[in-house]
């Protein structure tokens, strides 16, 4: 049976684990949450998950993961074969990648804060406190890039990949000015070239159509 993701492609949680998915090779089932119809509250996904959240796993029938972050260290793990680059067994550089996802999260969180703001919450745009929240860490993020080419190590790693995610999602709102953060520039763009970055680009043109609705109306 493969892995079976309940998933809402315009979450960056969720585009970070498709990106996993598509990095591994991994065939997958997905089913769609729709949370615009608060789909995640229905009994059937509680009962799954009581946090009612995407991405959520179900693997080997009985198995249950939830948290992007988890999910895609648990992907890797199972389904990385002897290749473990995306999330590697040495402790101390998966210490490094576990560093900057949780970095992700405290970024995502306040993403998420600011978008959900805008898109349910009749906001036209961010309030400056939380701007500047965004640009610090964006700041953060040029200077963890100085020492490589990519977030955590020196090559791709699944830390890559939640922060592309949640970057480019708030990047539609609080825009990265290229100049200031060359080295981010550069980061999005090596991102970008890779042959699945769909699984990231699909979800993110959603959001940006659903954010131009918003700001419209």
């Amino acid at each position: 049976m493969a892995p079976r993701v309940y998933v809402t492609i315009v979450s960056p949680s969720v585009r970070a684990t498709l990106l996993t998915t598509h990095a591994l090779g991994i065939n997958i089932e997905m089913e769609e949450i729709d949370l615009s119809n608060k789909e995640q509250f229905k009994p059937s996904f509680v009962k799954i998950n009581p946090q009612h959240t995407v991405p959520t796993l179900e693997d080997d029938d009985d198995f249950v993961v939830w948290d992007s972050h988890v999910i895609n260290g648990y992907l890797v793990d199972k389904y990385g074969g002897i290749d473990d680059s995306l999330y590697p067994t040495d402790m101390q550089e998966r210490a490094k990648v576990n560093q900057k996802l949780h970095f992700d999260t405290e970024f995502a969180t306040l993403s998420n804060r600011i978008v959900k703001s805008i898109l349910w919450g009749g906001k036209k745009s961010a309030p400056q406190d939380q701007v500047d929240e965004i640009i610090e860490r964006y700041d953060f993020l040029e200077k963890f890039l100085a020492s490589g080419p990519y977030v955590a190590l020196g090559h791709l790693t699944i830390a890559d990949f939640s922060l592309i995610a949640t970057v480019t999602t708030i990047e539609l709102i609080v825009p990265l000015d290229p100049k200031k953060y060359p080295k981010i520039a550069a980061w999005i763009k090596k991102i970008q070239a890779l042959p699945y970055y769909a699984a990231n680009k699909n979800g993110l043109d959603k959001v940006r159509n659903l954010l131009a609705a918003a700001l419209e109306a």
